[in-house]
């Protein structure tokens, strides 16, 4: 884990480190750019000159590697690029690095060895192009006098600078290599103000210096005189002269390259070093995978796993071994194969432009066959990638939901990617069908109408009575059971593309009603307009003639749509007559009894216009009787049925063998011709019970008929049955509607 960083200014390649080994901070240097790393060796003798004991790996100088906050303060290490191999820092000698028992060190050839100038923290600042060291106590009291050092720091002259103490803020050293004034600024009390002290060295340096003050030394790393690929000789002023090297002074370095070596090359991307000094792949890195760039017929750099250090200037020797190599580009295979739209949206309006974007993350794009099969029925195919970088266009001549489909092959493999289009055509009008009347609590189907019919995907959200949250579906049809009675408000909207539309509709939702199919004279055809509006106020007229002393709210009229003009008579049960439900149902058939009376005698009829008169029919009668969801009386009218089954096939032996019978001559009169039924929208389930009224008998009819019934007896149970019914009448029993004929036997 590494803690601070810190690079040694005057020769490329070499930094300092502070890492955590083992919870403990140590501090390493390298000569390579961070290839290898090791430890500081410690120095060999004290201020005092007595011996440190001091063993690698177990003991190591570490140092304090922070710059210093304060600009006006040297900080605890400093390198100068005009003094190059010299350091001097802040730190400790042991097993780990400390804050309590530190001093000041230096080093004279770029870190490999060290020597203590301090047994304090002190401020240290370069003069004369690092010909001489000043240094100044790191303390909160005031101070005046400072260190003046000409060979590098083994031997120090004290120098007063005030003659009142003054506490330092910090020191100021003019700009220029050649430096050798220095400002110090401070306080000579904590309210007085800044004080400032100018410090001019030059009359320190007795002379310029000539060819003879000078020497060299050679950069190298623990005696290998090859850093970063090169062999550097460096010029310097001998310690202990004091000469001035001014202004047009010159650092000769003689530099030549070095024959290349395993420290001058690193791991490449996505290797890692191992113990065996080898670069071997990540465990996340495929050394096979080339570059998405790179097609067949070109050229790339297949890596050896190794690198030259970057700013290393070593030649030959391992260079080519380790150097990448050209070679030619493999063909690929098409792999990660992408469709999309040029918006990126998966809904198109029908007629317009679709515009298809198709992307390769890997393969041969000048040798790749792509085929676009739109979904429906056209595809096209491209010889070459590069048509397709564009875009390629269709249009969709229909609505719907189309798959198109990418298909990419060469010589070495195929890929195939797939998008989902939705092509609509925009929503114009909707119709929500449903019927009039409902039973509670039964499933009630209702259907929305969308006009264009091929509008392709739609989404349809359904309200029922108050609710906030709707039922989303993609059919157009929905099944909802109503479980309040009254009247039911159901709005469908219906979604397609930018387009939302809606209808409403209400429902009149009851326990139990009785419907009655009713057409119009054929004058009412030829003034039909056929619209929702004329419609309602016939039904309004319509309602308004056969209401002749019953509640309002017990009659609905509903028209149908189209021609001949034919509508639907509900019969609604009293409000709150749940609770009284018998005799409400009695109530009902009388109501039933009189409205049917009123249009079977053709008394029902309104004008539509001045002169047009239009008579109300009854077309066919929904006796049942009452329709009911509740499943009370099943057992009576299972033996009521029975009862009517064994009477009609008592009917047919009897006709079948009459001839065999010779004392008795029956006639059965049957009926052939049924009558066309009509099933309402509403209610009408296939059991509904139904009765023919082509011969409907007066009520007057009917109670002759059941007198003369009462004289035959208690013997025949079945003529009474058959007496007390008019010839053609439908008989009801347990929901289902059973035409029976009068049987007569003659004497």
């Amino acid at each position: 884990m590494l803690i601070d960083f810190y690079r040694v200014a005057g020769i490329k390649g070499i930094f300092l480190a502070n890492r955590k080994v083992d919870d403990q901070i140590k501090t390493f240097i390298t000569y390579n750019k961070g290839r290898d790393w090791r430890l500081l060796q410690a120095p060999d003798t004290d201020l005092r000159g007595d011996p440190v004991l001091c063993q690698l790996p177990f003991c190591s100088l570490h140092l304090r590697l922070q710059l210093s906050e304060n600009p006006y303060t040297s900080g605890s290490i400093s390198s100068k690029e005009t003094a190059p191999g010299l350091l001097v820092a802040t730190g400790n000698i042991g097993s780990e690095l400390s804050y309590t028992d530190v001093g000041v060190f230096i080093s004279s050839d770029g870190g490999n060895s060290w020597r203590q100038i301090f047994e304090e923290e002190y401020n240290v600042w370069f003069l004369d192009w690092g010909g001489a060291l000043v240094a100044m106590k790191h303390t909160s009291v005031p101070i005046r006098h400072m260190w003046v050092s000409f060979d590098e720091g083994r031997s120090w002259t004290k120098y007063s600078f005030t003659s009142t103490p003054l506490f330092v803020d910090g020191s100021l050293v003019d700009p220029g290599i050649e430096t050798q004034i220095m400002t110090v600024f401070g306080h000579f009390s904590l309210r007085s103000e800044w004080q400032l002290v100018k410090v001019d060295y030059k009359s320190l340096f007795s002379r310029r210096c000539t060819k003879e003050d000078h020497q060299t030394w050679h950069l190298h790393n623990q005696g290998e005189p090859c850093v970063m690929g090169e062999r550097k000789i460096y010029k310097k002023r001998k310690p202990g002269v004091q000469c001035s090297l001014g202004r047009d002074y010159s650092q000769t370095v003689v530099s030549e390259p070095c024959v290349c070596g395993q420290g001058d090359f690193e791991c490449d991307y996505g290797y890692e070093r191992h113990s065996n000094n080898q670069c071997i792949p990540a465990f996340w890195f495929s050394p096979s995978s080339l570059s998405k760039d790179c097609n067949a017929g070109q050229n790339y750099w297949n890596s050896t796993g190794y690198r030259r250090i970057v700013s290393n200037n070593c030649t030959d020797g391992l260079r080519e071994k380790y150097m990448a190599r050209m070679e030619k580009c493999p063909g690929k295979a098409p792999r990660g194969l992408h469709i999309l739209t040029s918006d990126g949206k998966l809904v198109l309006e029908q007629g317009h432009n679709a515009t298809f974007i198709i992307l390769m993350e890997e393969g041969d794009l000048q040798r790749t066959n792509i085929q676009l099969d739109f979904g429906d029925g056209i595809a096209v195919s491209y010889a070459n990638f590069s048509p397709v970088e564009d875009g390629v266009r269709h249009v969709y001549k229909s609505a719907g939901i189309f798959q198109v489909t990418a298909y990419a092959e060469n010589s070495l493999g195929s890929d195939t990617a797939v998008l989902f289009l939705h092509v609509v055509c925009p929503v114009e009008h909707v119709h929500l069908s449903v019927p009039f009347v409902a039973i509670r609590n039964k499933d009630v189907n209702i259907t929305a109408v969308v006009w264009p019919s091929q509008a392709g995907t739609l989404t349809y959200f359904w309200w029922f009575g108050n609710s906030t949250k709707p039922l989303i579906t993609l059919e157009s049809s929905i099944s909802y059971m109503f479980t309040v009675e009254g009247m039911n408000a159901v709005t469908v909207q219906v979604a397609g593309g930018n387009t939302l539309i809606q209808d409403t509709k209400e429902i009149a939702v009851h326990e139990y009603f009785q419907s009655q199919l009713l057409s119009f004279s054929p004058n009412l055809d030829y003034y039909n307009p056929d619209i929702p509006e004329w419609r309602q106020d016939v039904g309004k007229v319509i309602k308004r003639a056969l209401v002749t002393g019953i509640p309002d709210e017990q009659i609905l009229v509903a028209l149908f749509p189209g021609l001949p003009t034919s509508a639907e008579l509900f019969i609604l049960p009293h409000k709150n007559s749940t609770e009284r439900r018998k005799s409400s149902e009695a109530d009902l058939e009388q109501v039933v009894e009189i409205l049917f009376n009123a249009l079977n005698q053709n008394l029902v009829q309104f004008e539509l216009k001045p002169g047009v008169e239009v008579v109300v029919y009854v077309t066919q009668l929904t006796l049942a009787p009452l329709v009911d969801s509740s499943s009370g009386h099943s057992s009576s009218a299972m033996l009521m049925l029975l009862s009517v089954v064994f009477v009609g096939l008592a009917v047919f032996l009897i006709y079948k063998f009459k001839r065999k019978i010779p004392w008795i001559n029956i006639y059965a009169q049957v009926q052939h011709d049924k009558e066309q039924e009509m099933i309402g929208s509403v209610s009408q389930s296939e059991n509904a019970p139904k009765i023919t009224l082509s011969e409907f008998t007066d009520p007057e009819e009917l109670m002759d008929k059941e007198l003369d019934t009462r004289v035959m007896g208690e013997r025949q149970p079945s003529a009474e049955l058959f007496h007390s019914l008019g010839e053609g009448v439908g008989l009801l029993v347990s929901g289902e509607a059973v035409t029976v004929t009068q049987v007569q036997a003659e004497p």
